[in-house]
């Protein structure tokens, strides 16, 4: 690293705040989703009535509608007098009717009870402070209108305080009227239901029913609307009734004093605190639903655009081309350069593959970069002549394959990974591309050498059906972002056009590939030069890895951005390239766990049918289309068995990856290189896989 470079990291931050507040907000978060979902879609048996198992008692068939005491099966009732009528409406507070019914009372100079919804009245509290300035009166309906002779007794208590806490916040009262969901006389009130009415009224509630609707007016009438446009009719119609002469809430019909009490400041405060979670869950609920639609959108969009040019690359490379000149086959000499760092179980694999390459003109050098095991000496003890080893203190990779460039004799130059085993063509087929004189540098096709575990097996997926298909791509739209460091060739010409590698950023290698674009190369790929590499075997090497890569991606496309408004090949790339990685694999990964977490949202509380099978749909596209990706690279299609898990764990990983790189990135933190445990496995694939198959896939 540079030391300006050094300098910058010096400055930055710490990473671990950002964790701290994640780990502080993701509760929030949940909490408020689930509370959101109950409250919303009530996820319980509450949302039908159970028959009633005996009849209403006595007392309470011959009682008025207005309970206002309950002892045992003996009620204390009242009922509106000769020519009054209690208009009462349940439900809402609703923002298209409330409004209306209001004005209608008003304008004939009425006054009515609302029994509201707590979650809809924590939705609309302007609507209630309306409601009470306007001179009516407010009553409980429950909090989502759950049947509480079908709640369990947490629910029911819930139903009942969450109601009350979210009026406090509101418009700071409390009240005692309630009027149970789901009926309407008192002789509804049987059953499960009489139960759960002695048990409000022993909290000290009065409980509300109502008058049958076709009783006269003129003996006095306890009326129950609900808020729609039929009701809002009837309203009216009733408000005309010439045998009605008093229009009034329920308490004053039947002269009690009132039901609405104020309520402490810290009462206040407390029901404020559940409307404001109330709000911010439905307006992310909301917001997640527009999110969704977009991750969805990106998601397909790409699946589609690997798969259509992924088939126009295959079709690219079958087809001949009337009058296209033939390219000459390249066998100038090659240097490789292979920089490595405590690498002693790999790197010898790695050597020998190399010199067993069917390239006949090589030289190997090996850049031991300051090594605290046997690496240099292991290299040293390989005796070939084309092998030379330079050692030099540690300063990092770019720093090594600069001093393996300036030591390099001839003018093809390939990177190696010291941890990647070559097939023995892979060298030959890697430089065939440079035979064009535009062509600066060449990506091969890296494959996973230890994928016998489930995590090896994932990243041998994503290296297929993410890295390889990409490349595909990348080849037709000409936008090639990163040559890998473990197979690449470049031209040394090109390599000393633009400085060498640098040390601006931790992807020394999608860095270098921006600038050699920005130069007017370009950068191609030869999928049938084939090499091995050894992956993370644990999820926390994984997390190392991914996290520099895509930290070092970030920095790459910030340092190159200008190119965008530039011309040529350089604008080309820029354009295509660097839009691409904005929006697949910046944008996408940023906002892909809302489709996961909409899914478990969708499972527990709107249609799980549907939920699972919008999900499974998903799953199902990204099969075939890795199905597709490993016919295409002639692998075994019995890896897709594990791709279900794979988005359980691994793609969820790999969404916190990005999360982390970006919030690093923009807060500036320091980050370190870890360096990966190896164990010399690359080849172990290799040296399993059928000669048929390798044959296949160099095609």
């Amino acid at each position: 690293m540079s030391r300006s470079a050094r300098r910058r990291h010096a400055r930055s931050r710490d990473p671990r705040g950002h964790w701290r507040l994640l780990i502080l907000i993701m509760p929030v978060v949940f909490a408020a989703l689930l509370f959101e979902g109950w409250t919303t879609h009530e996820v319980d048996a509450a949302k039908t009535r159970r028959p009633c198992s005996r009849p209403v008692p006595r007392a309470v068939d011959e009682s008025g509608p207005v309970l206002r005491r309950i002892s045992g099966d003996k009620v204390s009732s009242a009922a509106a007098p000769a020519r009054t009528v209690a208009l009462t409406f349940d439900g809402g507070p609703d923002p298209v009717w409330t409004p209306r019914l209001l004005d209608l009372l008003r304008e004939h100079h009425a006054h009515a009870t609302f029994f509201v919804f707590g979650a809809r009245a924590a939705r609309h509290p302007e609507l209630v402070r309306r409601i009470l300035d306007e001179g009516h009166e407010i009553g409980s309906n429950t909090y989502t209108g759950a049947d509480l002779g079908s709640s369990s007794g947490v629910r029911a208590a819930m139903e009942l305080t969450l109601t009350q806490k979210t009026l406090a916040g509101t418009a700071g009262i409390h009240t005692d009227l309630l009027r149970m969901p789901m009926t309407t006389q008192v002789d509804t009130l049987c059953g499960a239901e009489w139960k759960a009415a002695r048990s409000a009224a022993a909290d000290g509630y009065v409980l509300v029913a109502a008058d049958r609707p076709d009783r006269d007016p003129a003996h006095g009438l306890i009326r129950q609307f609900s808020q729609t446009e039929l009701a809002y009719q009837e309203t009216k119609k009733l408000l005309g009734d010439p045998h009605a002469e008093r229009f009034t809430t329920v308490t004053d019909a039947v002269g009690m004093p009132s039901a609405e009490t104020r309520v402490s400041t810290a009462e206040r405060w407390q029901g404020k605190g559940l409307n404001w979670a109330v709000t911010a869950g439905h307006a992310f609920t909301h917001g997640m639903t527009w999110v969704l639609g977009v991750a969805g959108a990106l998601g397909l969009l790409r699946l589609v655009l690997l798969t259509v040019f992924a088939r126009a690359h295959v079709r690219r490379l079958t087809r001949l081309r009337p009058g296209a000149p033939w390219l000459r086959e390249v066998n100038a000499p090659v240097t490789v350069l292979v920089p490595a760092y405590n690498e002693e179980a790999g790197i010898e694999s790695t050597v020998h593959s190399l010199l067993a390459s069917t390239h006949p003109y090589l030289e190997v050098i090996v850049i031991d970069d300051g090594s605290t095991d046997q690496t240099a000496d292991l290299a040293t003890w390989i005796n070939d002549p084309r092998v030379r080893v330079i050692r030099q203190p540690n300063a990092g990779k770019a720093a090594a394959l600069n001093t393996g460039l300036a030591n390099a004799s001839y003018d093809i130059v390939v990177m190696v990974d010291a941890d990647t085993v070559f097939e023995a063509d892979a060298v030959h087929r890697l430089i065939q591309p440079l035979a064009h004189p535009a062509v600066g540098a060449v990506s091969g096709n890296t494959k996973v050498g230890n994928r016998r575990g489930l995590l090896g097996r994932w990243q041998h997926l994503e290296y297929v059906f993410g890295f390889n298909l990409d490349r595909r791509m990348f080849e037709v739209l000409e936008c090639m972002p990163t040559v890998p460091g473990a197979i690449g060739a470049f031209r040394r010409d090109a390599l000393l056009g633009v400085g060498g590698v640098s040390e601006d950023t931790l992807a020394e290698d999608t860095d270098l590939t921006m600038a050699l674009w920005r130069a007017g190369w370009r950068v191609v790929y030869e999928e049938s030069a084939v090499a091995w590499t050894e992956v993370p075997t644990s999820l926390r090497q994984l997390w190392r890895q991914r996290y520099r890569w895509c930290y070092g991606t970030l920095q790459a496309m910030w340092k190159h951005r200008r190119a965008v408004a530039e011309l040529g090949p350089a604008g080309r790339f820029a354009r295509r390239g660097l839009t691409y990685l904005a929006l697949f694999q910046v944008a996408l990964p940023l906002i892909a766990p809302v489709v996961d977490l909409f899914a478990l949202y969708g499972a527990l509380f709107l249609d799980p049918v549907r939920s699972t099978g919008v999900w499974l749909g998903f799953l199902a596209v990204q099969l075939i289309c890795a199905g597709y990706a490993l016919r295409l690279d002639g692998e075994r299609l019995r890896t897709l068995w594990s791709m279900p898990l794979q988005l359980f764990v691994y793609r969820q990983l790999m969404y916190l990856v990005v999360i982390q790189s970006v919030v690093a990135l923009l807060l500036g933190t320091r980050l370190k290189w870890h360096r990966m445990q190896r164990s010399g496995t690359a080849a172990t694939e290799q040296l399993r896989q059928p000669v048929a198959a390798r044959e296949l896939s160099s095609r």
